[in-house]
């Protein structure tokens, strides 16, 4: 356990890493849904994962900053972008828990190319803002496709700092992401400090189009859960391919 108000901590990660960043100002909205409703979106080995019967997904706007190889500057420009990603949260048969990406919007038209092509991850390029005044933290977002309207526009007013809790832990203690490349399934693993996470309350929350942009419904309302954190350096280390039980697949 850290120090931070009792907030678990990453397993060590293994060398070489290959990647570092800083993520900053995020916010965590969260719905909970019926694990049999999300499971087509899984790469084979991996399934829902689920706290008390239900799994969720997330929407989490934050800044990317300081991408950059493991020692040395990080990349300038191109290193810091503002991202908008949708995530549902995975398991696999060697019990690792991670996220399974179904969307990260990016406003840099190199980094979505890249990430796309290297990481099999589906970026997207998008025009976006994030603004900070005080407790309140704004996301706008607006996909950059011909003929497609998809458009975000977030506002939270963020509160005290949280003292962990089973499903706040469930949700943001994460080490690392499930993706499908290449016909196979493969983990990324990271490592950052223990979240600072605060309270946070929606005030604002229009989204047309971003839900169904990856095959979900519209949310049916508010999320059910909802955190902010100022942020967190993080590593990436060598992505490894999971041995899975013939079982573990659909």
């Amino acid at each position: 356990m850290s120090d931070r108000v009792g907030w678990p901590v990453a397993p060590e990660l293994r060398r070489p890493r290959i990647l570092r960043q800083q993520w900053l100002d995020l916010t965590f909205l969260h719905w909970a849904v019926d694990p049999a409703d999300v499971a087509r979106f899984f790469p084979p080995g991996t399934r829902p994962d689920v706290f008390e019967g239900r799994t969720y997904i997330g929407l989490v706007p934050f800044r990317m900053v300081g991408t950059g190889l493991p020692h040395g500057p990080a990349v300038p420009y191109f290193g810091t972008f503002l991202e908008t990603n949708i995530r549902l949260y995975s398991i696999d048969d060697a019990g690792r828990r991670g996220v399974v990406f179904l969307s990260l919007d990016a406003n840099r038209l190199a980094v979505v190319s890249i990430a796309r092509a290297v990481f099999a991850l589906p970026y997207r390029w998008a025009e976006m803002t994030h603004s900070s005044s005080g407790s309140r933290q704004t996301y706008m977002s607006r996909l950059r496709r011909p003929g497609v309207s998809v458009a975000a526009l977030i506002t939270v007013d963020t509160g005290p700092v949280v003292r962990a809790d089973p499903l706040s832990d469930f949700l943001t203690a994460r080490w690392g992401l499930h993706a499908r490349r290449a016909g196979c399934t493969w983990y990324l693993p990271n490592q950052h400090p223990a979240w600072e996470l605060h309270s946070a309350t929606v005030t604002k929350l229009h989204m047309p189009g971003l839900f169904p942009s990856v095959g979900l419904p519209e949310p049916a309302g508010l999320p059910d859960h909802v955190l902010y954190s100022p942020g967190v350096p993080a590593e990436f280390g060598l992505p490894v391919k999971p041995s899975f039980r013939r079982s573990a697949a659909r």
